[in-house]
Formats: C-alpha cells, structure tokens, sequence
C-alpha cells in the first residue's frame, strides 16, 4: 500500500486517503471517557451526591433536561466496554474516577464498594491486556465540598490530596499511569466564573480564585501519589491556539488576554512554577491565599503533560456595548468581557459547530515547545475528537486522520508526543448539551444502552493494526 492509501479507505473529505505516518515505537493508543459521562448507577453502592447531580436537577440547566442517572450504564456494563476497548486495539483507557463515589462526603470516610467497582475495572483492563489510566477528578465534586465552598475554599485542595491517596492506596499496584485533573480552565469558567456548568456560580473574574486551589489540589495530589510510588504522573489541560481577529492593537491585545486566561494560566505554573504576566493575574488571584509558597508544589514536576485538543479560537476586540460577545465552544458569553471570540471562517464545522482545523494542533504544540523549551516535558495529548451524527461517520474519520498527521508533523518537528487518547469511547452524557451532542466511535442507543461501533470505531482499528 503506497503513500495515498490508508486503513479504511477514507480521506479528509471521506472518500480515500493515505494511510497514517508511522508513530514511534513506544506510543500509547487510548481512548477516554469520563465518570458521569457514562457510569450512571448514582445511587448504587453508597455513591454520594455530586455538584452535577445537583445542576441537573436545576430547571433549564441541560438543553435537552436530562441527566446522568443512567447515562450508559457503564457502572453494569464495564466488561462489555473494555472488550470494546481490546477489540478496537487500543492499548490503554483513560477513565476518570467518581471523587463522591469513593468519598461520598468528601472525605475523610472512604466507601470501600465505591472503590470496589474500580478496583473490578482496573482488573477487567488489565486481564484484556488494556493500561489503566484513571483521571482523578473530572468535573464531578462532591455536594458536600461544594457545600463547604468549593474550589473557592483552599481545603478542597487538601481534601481532594487526602482522596487521591485513598485512591492510589487501592489502585495503585496495577496503575502506572495517573491524571491528576481534567480541564481546570473549563470549570474555572464555566463552572464557576459563567454558571454554564455545575456548580453553576456566576462570579465573572472573581471565579479566578477556583483555577489556584484547582492547580494547588493537583500538585498536593502529586505528592500524595509520589508518596504511594507513583512514578507516572500528569494533568490534562485543554489547550488551543488563539488566532487574533486581525492586526490591530485592539485585537492583538484582546488574543493576548484571552490566550492568557485560557492558556498560559493554567500551564505556567504547572511548568514554570509561576504565573504568567503577574501584574494582571496577582490582583485577580489576591483571594487564594499564599499563592508564592503553593506555587513550589503546583510546579512539583510531572513525567508528561496531557493537552485536551479540539480546536483553536479567534479573539478581538470586545463586541460594542449592548452588542453582546459571541459564544465560546458553543457556550454563550456575556457583555463586558475584555475580549470577544469570532467565527473562524473557511474551515469545516463539526455538528457542535466548531472548527475542523488539525493544523492548529501542530502549531499548538510547536508552541509550546518554543515557549517552554526544556522545561516541557513529554506531551500526550489526552483527548481528541469531534461531534457528529450517524452510524457511517465519515466526518470523525476525516476529522481523526487530519489530527493524527497534525500530530505527526508535531513529532517530525521535535515535538515529544509519547500518546494519543481519542475522546470518547462512547456517546455519552455532553453536560449542559444533554444527550444531543455524539463524540463516541461507539453508538449507543440511550433506551436500550446497546452499543453498536460506528465505521469510525472500524477505522481506527484498523489504523491501529497498521501501527504494530
């Protein structure tokens, strides 16, 4: 099979293609998903109650007002998802583990059945010869913290340390390969600083305090798995280029802050062990405590970083007054932000209407690489993937083939990637999207929770066999 012909047949517009450079020896395969995306059983086994049990139930939270009460049925059906996983050839998961589910308070009682279901997953993984990678927090705080104050309050972050090592004492003879956080930006934002996502607080800028005890939990939870052994440890940042709306001042200092807030606040000090442009962020960060003595443990170093890609944003100048700001990822944004983003034109939409742009992906981590020099260490990206209908999903083909050339160019540039996760395993539940948005290579019909693997699952299988 020559150069122009790949596994599968499809090209980025669908049709035929070639077949995916050749990755380094070593490279780790993974799909991801995420606890209350797909486990369900909310009330099984003494899980407590978790910030996303509490939105759902807010009228107007979810577009389509469902939940995750079910979702896929994960927490029953795990054996026929990691058989799911082996067949596709994947050579690890990324899951994440439900912090009330094994801390149904918070802490510091542990459930020990909470911890039992992963202690099966984990054995299931390793018995199909999948590497377990558990993310230990991804969105889904218990009630009781937030009650507390949330990641508003530093003792979230001491608590979540002392939850991590409850973790890792269960798991961690068979893991070898920790998350700390998934998405800190996002819940900062969204969760705290827009109320888009639980725990649905509108605090704007005064949000900022959340992303320091976020950065600060995940460097206490280094240690906490360091102390445990752990000798593999990263977080999954979600990061994309920001494309500034044209040459202007005004623009170019709008990209900038926005880059700032969304990029370089959230990986600086993880890499640098500080904070970008301090003159902006102190005064924002001024209700988080001794932020100079928690920046020696949020910089705790890392064996890897992980980056959660999907695409890049244009930002300008903001919007005149009482025009409003255009929306973010399809997440509208209010008046009076110092920024707005604009619609990246040229360029192919997903069902989610965002931009199918793989390049960005290499400019992205090419970037990193110049601004972060040896202080970067290898890079695996986390999640990847796209939103779209239908069982023949020739978008998500395309859509994945692009990414993993944009990748490789990475790599032939000198970019240390050493993994690649694409996101997700199933359809599941989208979070305030409800069930209306399809980023799974397996379908699942949510009556019956039957799972059928799209041709993108078909695909990818191949494409991975065409790897060993």
């Amino acid at each position: 099979m020559d150069g122009s012909q790949a596994p599968g047949g499809f090209s980025s517009d669908g049709s035929s293609s070639g077949a995916l450079p050749r990755f380094p020896p070593g490279f780790v395969w993974g799909v991801s998903t995420s606890a209350y995306q797909i486990e369900g059983a909310v009330d099984e086994d003494g899980r407590g109650r978790s910030v996303w049990d509490a939105f759902v139930e807010r009228a107007g939270r979810v577009k389509d007002g469902s939940d995750g009460r079910v979702a896929t049925g994960h927490y029953h059906r795990y054996r026929e998802d990691v058989a799911l996983i082996k067949e596709l050839g994947a050579g690890a998961y990324r899951f994440s583990v439900a912090w009330p589910r094994v801390m149904p308070d918070g802490g510091p009682r542990v459930n020990a059945a909470g911890l039992d279901f992963y202690d099966r997953l984990v054995d299931e993984l390793c018995a199909a010869g999948v590497r377990p990678v558990p993310t230990l927090f991804h969105w889904d705080t218990p009630e009781a913290v937030e009650a507390a104050g949330g990641w508003l309050e530093r003792d979230t972050a001491r608590r979540f340390a002392a939850y991590a090592d409850a973790v890792a004492a269960r798991l961690g003879d068979r893991v070898d390969r920790w998350i700390t956080l998934n998405e800190p930006a996002e819940l900062t934002l969204l969760g705290y600083g827009l109320g888009q996502h639980a725990p649905g607080r509108e605090l704007g800028f005064g949000a900022l305090p959340v992303a320091h005890h976020l950065l600060l939990g995940h460097g206490l939870a280094v240690q906490a798995l360091r102390s445990r052994g752990a000798d593999n440890i990263g977080i999954a940042n979600s990061h994309g280029p920001t494309w500034a709306a044209s040459e202007s001042a005004a623009d170019q200092e709008a990209a900038g802050l926005y880059d700032l807030l969304l990029n370089r606040l959230f990986a600086e000090p993880v890499l640098l062990g500080r904070y970008p442009e301090e003159e902006l962020t102190a005064p924002l960060l001024s209700g988080a405590g001794p932020v100079d003595a928690d920046l020696r443990i949020i910089g705790e170093p890392l064996d890897w970083y992980g980056v959660n890609y999907y695409q890049p944003t244009k930002v300008g100048a903001p919007a005149p007054e009482g025009a409003g700001a255009a929306g973010f990822a399809g997440i509208e944004l209010p008046p009076g932000l110092p920024f707005a983003p604009r619609e990246i034109e040229g360029y192919p939409l997903t069902d989610f209407g965002w931009p199918v742009a793989p390049e960005a992906l290499t400019e992205l981590l090419t970037g990193f690489r110049d601004r972060y020099g040896d202080r970067l260490p290898p890079v695996v990206i986390t999640e990847n993937g796209c939103s779209y209908e239908g069982m023949e999903d020739r978008e998500r083909i395309a859509f994945l083939a692009g990414h993993l050339r944009a990748l490789h160019d990475a790599i032939t540039a000198g970019v240390d990637v050493r993994g690649y996760f694409v996101w997700s395993l199933l359809d599941n539940f989208e979070w305030a999207e409800g069930y209306a948005r399809r980023f799974g290579l397996v379908h699942v019909d949510y009556e019956t929770l039957t799972r059928t693997p799209k041709a993108s699952y078909h695909w990818l299988r191949d494409a991975l066999r065409a790897q060993r």
